[in-house]
Protein backbone atom coordinates (compact mmCIF):
# COMPACT_ATOMS: atom_id res chain seq x y z
CA UNK A 1 0.00 0.00 0.00
CA UNK A 2 1.45 3.38 -0.96
CA UNK A 3 1.79 5.58 2.10
CA UNK A 4 2.97 9.16 2.41
CA UNK A 5 3.98 10.35 5.84
CA UNK A 6 4.48 14.11 6.10
CA UNK A 7 6.35 15.59 9.07
CA UNK A 8 3.07 16.62 10.65
CA UNK A 9 0.03 14.64 9.47
CA UNK A 10 -2.47 16.50 11.63
CA UNK A 11 -3.19 19.21 9.07
CA UNK A 12 -4.49 16.75 6.46
CA UNK A 13 -6.27 14.75 9.18
CA UNK A 14 -8.13 17.91 10.23
CA UNK A 15 -9.19 18.53 6.65
CA UNK A 16 -10.30 14.94 6.03
CA UNK A 17 -12.09 14.66 9.36
CA UNK A 18 -13.95 17.91 8.71
CA UNK A 19 -15.00 16.79 5.24
CA UNK A 20 -16.15 13.46 6.65
CA UNK A 21 -18.18 15.19 9.35
CA UNK A 22 -19.71 17.53 6.78
CA UNK A 23 -20.55 14.66 4.43
CA UNK A 24 -22.28 12.80 7.29
CA UNK A 25 -24.43 15.86 7.96
CA UNK A 26 -25.10 16.49 4.26
CA UNK A 27 -26.12 12.88 3.56
CA UNK A 28 -28.29 12.78 6.65
CA UNK A 29 -29.65 16.32 6.57
CA UNK A 30 -33.21 15.13 6.04
CA UNK A 31 -32.97 12.32 8.59
CA UNK A 32 -34.54 13.46 11.85
CA UNK A 33 -35.36 10.01 13.19
CA UNK A 34 -34.26 7.08 11.05
CA UNK A 35 -32.15 6.21 8.03
CA UNK A 36 -33.89 5.94 4.70
CA UNK A 37 -33.39 2.81 2.55
CA UNK A 38 -29.74 2.81 1.36
CA UNK A 39 -28.65 6.06 3.03
CA UNK A 40 -26.82 4.20 5.81
CA UNK A 41 -24.93 2.12 3.26
CA UNK A 42 -23.90 5.28 1.39
CA UNK A 43 -22.63 6.80 4.63
CA UNK A 44 -20.60 3.66 5.37
CA UNK A 45 -18.96 3.83 1.95
CA UNK A 46 -18.18 7.52 2.40
CA UNK A 47 -16.84 6.96 5.92
CA UNK A 48 -14.42 4.29 4.74
CA UNK A 49 -13.19 6.57 1.95
CA UNK A 50 -12.14 9.22 4.48
CA UNK A 51 -10.71 6.66 6.91
CA UNK A 52 -8.62 5.10 4.15
CA UNK A 53 -7.36 8.53 3.07
CA UNK A 54 -6.31 9.29 6.65
CA UNK A 55 -4.58 5.92 6.92
CA UNK A 56 -2.58 6.58 3.75
CA UNK A 57 -1.31 9.82 5.32
CA UNK A 58 -0.64 8.50 8.85
CA UNK A 59 -0.97 4.70 9.16
CA UNK A 60 -1.58 4.47 12.86
CA UNK A 61 -4.53 4.01 15.20
CA UNK A 62 -4.18 7.58 16.46
CA UNK A 63 -5.12 8.98 13.05
CA UNK A 64 -8.25 6.80 12.97
CA UNK A 65 -9.17 7.91 16.49
CA UNK A 66 -8.70 11.56 15.48
CA UNK A 67 -10.96 11.07 12.45
CA UNK A 68 -13.64 9.48 14.63
CA UNK A 69 -13.42 12.37 17.09
CA UNK A 70 -13.72 14.99 14.38
CA UNK A 71 -16.67 13.33 12.62
CA UNK A 72 -18.44 12.76 15.95
CA UNK A 73 -17.77 16.38 16.86
CA UNK A 74 -19.60 17.51 13.74
CA UNK A 75 -22.60 15.39 14.74
CA UNK A 76 -22.59 17.02 18.18
CA UNK A 77 -22.47 20.44 16.52
CA UNK A 78 -25.38 19.29 14.36
CA UNK A 79 -27.29 18.32 17.52
CA UNK A 80 -26.77 21.85 18.81
CA UNK A 81 -28.06 23.35 15.55
CA UNK A 82 -31.10 21.08 15.55
CA UNK A 83 -31.79 21.40 19.26
CA UNK A 84 -31.68 17.63 19.71
CA UNK A 85 -30.32 15.62 22.67
CA UNK A 86 -27.11 13.64 22.12
CA UNK A 87 -28.91 10.30 22.49
CA UNK A 88 -31.56 11.18 19.90
CA UNK A 89 -31.74 8.63 17.10
CA UNK A 90 -30.54 11.17 14.53
CA UNK A 91 -27.45 11.99 16.61
CA UNK A 92 -26.45 9.15 18.93
CA UNK A 93 -26.99 6.39 16.38
CA UNK A 94 -24.86 8.03 13.64
CA UNK A 95 -22.10 8.67 16.20
CA UNK A 96 -22.21 4.98 17.15
CA UNK A 97 -21.98 4.11 13.45
CA UNK A 98 -18.95 6.42 13.06
CA UNK A 99 -17.18 4.69 15.96
CA UNK A 100 -17.97 1.22 14.60
CA UNK A 101 -16.78 2.16 11.09
CA UNK A 102 -13.50 3.44 12.48
CA UNK A 103 -13.04 0.38 14.70
CA UNK A 104 -13.88 -2.01 11.86
CA UNK A 105 -11.43 -0.32 9.50
CA UNK A 106 -8.64 -0.33 12.10
CA UNK A 107 -9.29 -4.03 12.81
CA UNK A 108 -9.30 -5.17 9.18
CA UNK A 109 -6.41 -2.99 8.02
CA UNK A 110 -4.39 -4.36 10.93
CA UNK A 111 -5.12 -7.95 9.91
CA UNK A 112 -4.55 -7.65 6.16
CA UNK A 113 -0.94 -8.33 5.21
CA UNK A 114 1.17 -5.61 3.60
CA UNK A 115 1.57 -7.62 0.41
CA UNK A 116 -2.20 -7.93 0.02
CA UNK A 117 -2.90 -4.33 0.98
CA UNK A 118 -0.34 -3.06 -1.54
CA UNK A 119 -2.56 -4.15 -4.43
CA UNK A 120 -5.88 -2.66 -5.49
CA UNK A 121 -7.82 -5.97 -5.26
CA UNK A 122 -6.51 -6.48 -1.72
CA UNK A 123 -7.50 -2.94 -0.79
CA UNK A 124 -10.97 -3.58 -2.18
CA UNK A 125 -11.28 -6.75 -0.10
CA UNK A 126 -10.16 -4.82 3.00
CA UNK A 127 -12.80 -2.19 2.27
CA UNK A 128 -15.55 -4.73 1.79
CA UNK A 129 -14.61 -6.60 4.98
CA UNK A 130 -14.49 -3.33 6.94
CA UNK A 131 -18.00 -2.47 5.79
CA UNK A 132 -19.23 -5.98 6.57
CA UNK A 133 -17.88 -5.82 10.13
CA UNK A 134 -19.24 -2.30 10.67
CA UNK A 135 -22.79 -3.06 9.51
CA UNK A 136 -22.93 -6.21 11.62
CA UNK A 137 -21.86 -4.28 14.70
CA UNK A 138 -24.35 -1.47 14.15
CA UNK A 139 -27.46 -3.32 15.48
CA UNK A 140 -25.75 -3.19 18.90
CA UNK A 141 -26.53 0.54 18.90
CA UNK A 142 -29.68 -0.04 20.95
CA UNK A 143 -27.47 -1.02 23.91
CA UNK A 144 -25.35 2.13 23.55
CA UNK A 145 -28.00 4.79 22.95
CA UNK A 146 -31.26 3.06 23.86
CA UNK A 147 -32.56 3.72 20.32
CA UNK A 148 -33.12 0.65 18.17
CA UNK A 149 -31.62 0.61 14.65
CA UNK A 150 -33.88 1.45 11.74
CA UNK A 151 -35.69 -1.56 10.32
CA UNK A 152 -37.49 -2.67 7.18
CA UNK A 153 -41.17 -3.52 7.04
CA UNK A 154 -40.28 -6.99 8.29
CA UNK A 155 -38.41 -5.61 11.34
CA UNK A 156 -35.02 -6.55 9.82
CA UNK A 157 -32.30 -3.92 10.46
CA UNK A 158 -31.71 -1.73 7.41
CA UNK A 159 -27.95 -1.90 8.04
CA UNK A 160 -28.04 -5.67 7.47
CA UNK A 161 -30.65 -5.62 4.72
CA UNK A 162 -28.55 -3.27 2.60
CA UNK A 163 -25.20 -4.70 3.72
CA UNK A 164 -24.29 -5.91 0.18
CA UNK A 165 -24.50 -2.32 -1.06
CA UNK A 166 -22.26 -1.08 1.75
CA UNK A 167 -19.74 -3.86 1.07
CA UNK A 168 -19.66 -3.27 -2.69
CA UNK A 169 -19.36 0.49 -2.26
CA UNK A 170 -16.57 0.20 0.33
CA UNK A 171 -14.66 -2.12 -1.99
CA UNK A 172 -14.44 0.87 -4.33
CA UNK A 173 -14.09 3.74 -1.87
CA UNK A 174 -11.22 2.31 0.18
CA UNK A 175 -8.79 2.00 -2.78
CA UNK A 176 -9.90 5.45 -3.93
CA UNK A 177 -9.43 6.85 -0.43
CA UNK A 178 -5.92 5.44 -0.17
CA UNK A 179 -4.96 7.15 -3.41
CA UNK A 180 -6.60 10.41 -2.40
CA UNK A 181 -4.78 10.32 0.94
CA UNK A 182 -1.44 9.65 -0.74
CA UNK A 183 -2.02 12.64 -3.02
CA UNK A 184 -2.93 14.90 -0.09
CA UNK A 185 0.07 13.66 1.87
CA UNK A 186 2.42 14.37 -1.03
CA UNK A 187 1.04 17.89 -1.30
CA UNK A 188 1.38 18.48 2.44
CA UNK A 189 4.98 17.22 2.39
CA UNK A 190 6.09 20.01 0.05
CA UNK A 191 8.30 22.68 1.63
CA UNK A 192 5.87 25.56 1.07
CA UNK A 193 2.89 24.22 2.96
CA UNK A 194 -0.20 26.29 3.51
CA UNK A 195 -0.48 26.01 7.28
CA UNK A 196 -3.65 28.06 7.37
CA UNK A 197 -5.52 25.67 5.09
CA UNK A 198 -6.36 23.08 7.78
CA UNK A 199 -8.06 25.39 10.31
CA UNK A 200 -9.73 27.17 7.41
CA UNK A 201 -11.16 23.85 6.19
CA UNK A 202 -12.56 23.13 9.66
CA UNK A 203 -14.13 26.59 9.91
CA UNK A 204 -15.58 26.42 6.40
CA UNK A 205 -17.01 22.94 7.02
CA UNK A 206 -18.69 24.06 10.23
CA UNK A 207 -20.04 27.13 8.44
CA UNK A 208 -21.34 24.99 5.58
CA UNK A 209 -23.09 22.70 8.06
CA UNK A 210 -24.73 25.65 9.77
CA UNK A 211 -25.82 26.99 6.38
CA UNK A 212 -27.29 23.61 5.41
CA UNK A 213 -29.44 23.63 8.53
CA UNK A 214 -30.68 27.15 7.78
CA UNK A 215 -31.86 26.28 4.27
Amino acid sequence: MSQIQPKSPWGPILVLGSLWGLSEAALGMYLRQCASTVSGSLMTGAALFFLAAAWAIAPRVGSIAAMIGLAAGFKLFDALLLGLPVLHGAIGNPIFAIVMEGAAFALIIGIVSRSVAAKVPGQGVAGGLSALVAVNLFPLVKYATGVAPCVTGTSYPLALYYAPIAVALAALTVPLGLRAGAAVGALEARPARLGWLSPAAVALSLGALALLRLI
